[in-house]
């Protein structure tokens, strides 16, 4: 009898302002669905209600019908955890929340209390659990949930400088209590599953290879603590990957597909409006104009959604599914001669990061050099 393995898809952020959110995903949808599971990251809201949340630079409610085309496309877990799900409130949350039940994803890392956003997700695949926990590293504070107040699970990485815990602060280290509370949550989601994933909001956004100082130890942690891989995004531009006691880390999984107009500076809302030209200065790039609905580095053309084979032994085989982002932002599955230079461009990040140098084979299976 042959070895029955699960294969497992793993993306970054998904942002769906647009309408047609099918045609946005056709091109990275096959991949997902071949997959036993496909999982990623929930960046926004979707919701037509809600008050503006303050503290960090809104996005807007994406349309509740997109919600749809995520599911048809093949994904069939989210992380919610992140810096922009709470920008509509409670009523963003709960909508949502609601609609990825009734269409039957899964999904942990917001909810109406920190009770319901830290209680991770699992799921069955040929009759093997999957865990998935998920935390806001990056702030703001007010994003975040507590006991009596909707919003993301997170993780406290405490500012160089003692300034508010906030996306574009000076992150520099996890604070002790996160990190007791990280092994309690990962230990005890292995009692319950069979797989534990761990979904990390964090790093620098815009800017290629380099890792905030916090985030190689929170890895770490979270495979000492018993993860078996750690997914990572934020970014909204792919990083290294790191192998942690023979488990992957994926420093950054950048987009899987965000089209939005949010991040155009011709628009009416003041705060996205003036973001969207700050940033650029802040990290030193000017987006190419004809990626107006994906408006970022313009090295994020280079993008990958990460796989896992999960063997029945335990073993834990990574590999990456090279991604070319078509303008003005739709990412598509690359083959051929842009499937290898995407390959190079993850290995050379990687080194780059400071990350022990990793191989990408002809067949993109990604193991430690």
């Amino acid at each position: 009898m042959s070895e029955q393995m699960l294969s497992l898809l793993v993306g970054g952020d998904l942002v769906l302002d647009e309408p047609d959110a099918d045609h946005w995903l056709a091109g990275i949808a096959p991949a997902a669905r071949a997959a036993d599971l496909a999982i990623a990251h929930l960046e926004v809201p979707h919701t037509d209600r809600g008050v503006e949340l303050a503290g960090d630079v809104p996005a807007p409610g994406a349309p509740p019908e997109n919600l749809g085309a995520i599911k048809r496309a093949g994904f069939g877990l989210l992380s919610l955890a992140g810096n922009h799900i709470s920008d509509c409130g409670a009523d963003g949350i709960a909508d949502t929340c609601s609609s990825l039940e009734a269409l039957g994803i899964a999904a942990t890392g917001a909810g109406q209390n920190l009770a319901s956003a830290s209680t991770p997700a699992i799921v069955t695949r040929k009759g093997r659990r999957i865990a998935l926990l998920s935390y806001n590293c990056v702030g703001p504070e007010a994003a975040w949930a507590t006991e009596n107040r909707a919003g993301c699970n997170y993780l406290r990485v405490e500012t160089a400088d003692g300034s508010p815990i906030a996306p574009a602060a000076p992150l520099e280290r996890v604070s002790a209590e996160s990190l007791d509370q990280l092994a309690t949550d990962v230990a005890s989601a292995r009692q319950a599953a069979d797989l534990v994933l761990v979904a990390l909001h964090k790093g620098i956004v815009h800017t290629p290879a380099r890792l905030a100082p916090y985030e190689r130890p929170l890895a770490r942690a979270a495979i000492e603590a018993g993860a078996d891989a750690v997914l990572s995004h934020h970014a909204h531009i792919v990083r290294g990957i790191e192998f942690v006691a023979g488990k992957p880390v994926f420093h950054g999984l950048g987009n899987a597909c965000v089209v939005t107009s949010a991040l155009s500076p011709a628009q009416d809302h003041p705060a996205r409006r003036e973001w969207a030209e700050r940033r650029k200065t802040m990290f030193g790039f000017e987006p190419d104009p004809a990626y107006h609905l994906a408006p970022f580095h313009p090295e994020a053309v280079n993008a990958f959604l990460g796989r896992l084979v999960w063997h029945e032994d335990g073993r834990l085989d990574a590999a990456i599914l090279p991604v070319h982002v078509e303008a003005p932002g739709r990412p598509v599955l690359a083959h051929g001669l842009r499937a290898r230079e995407i390959a190079d461009y993850v290995e050379r990040i990687t080194l780059a990061a400071g990350l022990p140098a990793i191989r990408i084979d002809e067949d993109f299976g990604v193991r430690p050099r």
